[in-house]
């Protein structure tokens, strides 16, 4: 369903490369959202399609919608044809095998997220809900004109995912769990601000790690060689294979990134007599730090939590960065001060029967969600 727009003065432009736009331009539409993050800035995403972490040869094939206002950008949609749904972390798995049992193909669908990224922000990038309704219209055209089975924006802030309702898109409601920093002015504060249980355990945890004789470096992106990025890409790569699955990422983007954004990327590593065993790389702005990559050559009791948990949050604490956003999931990080946090993500199906099924499903799914996050907030780790 088509939303009544005025802001017919667009010109429309399908673009497969971000080298086709001004790293400038990008930027400065992405810098007037008012949910922006280092995912959407033209280094981030340029890094992954150029690297072939996510290009069309790993079944991510840039389609981005742009609308122009003579020569200048005045919206975005980050949009993908996907040909599977890896690296996704809203899953439709279900959805494509009931197409396929009834002889129907899911693939390829249109995808609107940051690649391998479960992180919130804005999907329609533009100046006034105009040029936003703009954008979904041309959204549904392309759906629809190409013969897509659907169209998914993953991960949108409320208001925006509210506007994709309007445009008769089904709504998901998923949850995470995030830190924030209330003014600590040190770990232990914000330890004293938990309850005795959760407090006590902490403290136990960060002790197997210090008695391990465990130290830890913090490097920004200038501070690092490309030896401290080869290690933390091993440490990454073993993470995977820990799961039985393929790593998303290769060396190239991790080097690119931190040539193009170093300001935003910060290293943990984990030493043990003199030698690096594990690392944790986190993505950051001045308001949030988001825990994107972990691994290990090494296992120790507890260093997971210490590496990718308490060492970021004495980061975030002294330099007084207000939200620590742990990645995908994990009701565990509830015991070390995370708390519950709605995620939305916008579906439309072509196909009017699966469209109905999926709704019924997501009015269920939806009530499930509503009680966990009741459940969850009742179970808070403070005092």
């Amino acid at each position: 369903m088509k939303l009544a727009s005025t802001d017919l003065h667009y010109r429309m432009r399908i673009i497969t490369s971000l080298s086709e736009i001004e790293a400038f331009q990008w930027d400065a539409l992405i810098a007037a959202q008012a949910h922006a993050n280092p995912f959407l800035s033209h280094a981030f995403l340029h890094a992954l399609h150029e690297s072939g972490s996510a290009a069309a040869k790993s079944g991510w094939q840039p389609c981005f919608i742009t609308l122009w206002d003579g020569e200048n950008l005045a919206a975005a949609l980050p949009l993908y044809e996907k040909s599977h749904s890896y690296g996704e972390y809203v899953f439709d798995w279900a959805w494509a095998e009931a197409y396929q049992r009834y002889g129907h193909a899911y693939y390829p669908k249109l995808l609107s997220a940051i690649p391998f990224t479960p992180v919130t922000g804005s999907r329609l990038l533009a100046l006034d809900q105009g040029a936003q309704i703009a954008l979904i219209n041309a959204l549904l055209e392309l759906q629809s004109t190409a013969d897509f089975s659907s169209s998914h924006l993953l991960f949108m802030p409320e208001d925006q995912a509210k506007l994709m309702a309007d445009a008769g898109y089904l709504l998901r409601q998923g949850i995470q769990f995030h830190w924030e920093n209330r003014d600590y002015l040190c770990f232990e504060d914000f330890l004293n601000s938990l309850d005795k249980k959760k407090r006590k355990n902490i403290r136990a945890e960060r002790k197997k790690v210090s008695e391990a004789g465990i130290t830890f470096l913090h490097l920004s992106a200038t501070d690092m060689t490309e030896d401290d990025w080869r290690f933390f890409k091993r440490c990454y790569d073993q993470t995977y294979a820990d799961h039985h699955s393929t790593p998303y990422l290769n060396l190239d983007f991790f080097m690119r990134i931190s040539q193009a954004m170093p300001e935003n990327i910060h290293l943990i590593v984990a030493v043990s007599d003199g030698e690096k065993i594990a690392a944790s790389l986190l993505i950051h702005d001045k308001q949030t730090v988001y825990g994107r990559y972990w691994g290990c050559i090494k296992h120790i009791p507890c260093l997971h939590f210490e590496t990718a948990y308490y060492q970021a949050i004495e980061f975030c604490i002294r330099e007084k960065i207000q939200v620590f956003e742990g990645g995908a999931q994990g009701e565990h990080k509830m015991a070390r001060g995370f708390l519950p946090t709605k995620t939305w993500s916008a579906h439309h199906l072509s196909h009017p029967s699966f469209s109905d099924a999926v709704a019924q499903f997501l009015e269920r799914e939806t009530g499930g969600v509503e009680l966990y996050m009741n459940e969850l907030n009742e179970r808070t780790p403070y005092k």
